[in-house]
């Protein structure tokens, strides 16, 4: 089963890019970060004319998550449990059925964080530690999971061009990169670590001051898997060509195969 995440920036401003990556990676799920649209906005005829199964959660003009399938969608759950009263659509899981059983996978839209010092940051780590809950209540169940999407923070300094430069920002904080280890530290397996050791490979490029042409990137798409779907890894990688296609998102896919 081929899996994976990608920040599209406005799935209806890019719907011919959407379809033109699906057409060509052709992966059995795509989870999707930043819709940027409400749930009848969402342009469903023209993936499920891809085979697709579409469950949306979505938000006008802002965030936005949605789960593709070319299998049936079961148990499809919107929004990351506590956070009393937030209404951002950043979060839902859904359980798709393989042929040696099914797999739970989890679309992601973390809060970007910045400025720190602010409320905003304080929401990006209260969200990250709300999802540290859920990664820890769904490892009790030990079954396969993923959980994909764009984390909004920066791992190590081996996933950004020029640290330096994202000293002050919320991605690249402290307290953010601990977040993450917090969860990965649960038990959980990041799927492009795994099966790659080299440095500087990114998923996001800015689309100011010529970041994809310098090839001034950060990693921030990440695909999490509990152990009993790490064992079942095999391969993961980044389509960054993506990135240099008309009217491109900002991001580019990632995805991973499992034995599913």
């Amino acid at each position: 089963m081929k899996i994976a995440t990608w920040n599209v920036n406005s799935v209806k401003a890019r719907l011919e890019t959407v379809t033109g990556w699906l057409k060509e990676a052709s992966p059995d799920v795509a989870v999707l970060q930043e819709i940027k649209c409400q749930d009848d906005g969402f342009p469903r005829a023209a993936l499920e004319d891809l085979g697709y199964n579409c469950a949306v959660h979505g938000q006008k003009s802002y965030n936005g998550v949605a789960i593709l399938s070319k299998r049936p969608l079961e148990d499809v759950t919107p929004r990351l449990p506590g956070g009393d009263g937030d209404d951002h659509a950043r979060y839902m899981e859904a359980i798709v059925p393989g042929e040696k059983g099914p797999v739970r996978v989890a679309s992601i839209y973390a809060p970007n964080g910045n400025p720190i010092g602010t409320g905003k940051f304080e929401y990006k780590l209260g969200w990250l530690g709300r999802l540290h809950a859920r990664a820890k209540q769904l490892l009790l169940d030990e079954e396969p999971f993923a959980l994909m999407g764009d984390y909004n923070v920066i791992p190590t300094p081996d996933d950004v061009h020029n640290p330096k430069a994202w000293m002050e920002d919320a991605l690249y904080q402290p307290e953010s990169r601990a977040a993450l280890r917090r969860i990965e530290y649960l038990g959980l397996t990041d799927a492009f670590r795994a099966c790659h050791a080299e440095t500087n490979q990114y998923t996001f490029w800015d689309y100011q001051a010529g970041s994809w042409q310098k090839d001034h990137g950060i990693r921030i798409d990440h695909i999490l898997l509990s152990p009993q779907a790490a064992d079942r890894l095999k391969a993961c990688g980044i389509d960054k060509h993506v990135r240099g296609w008309d009217k491109p998102s900002d991001h580019v896919p990632v995805w991973c195969e499992l034995a599913i």
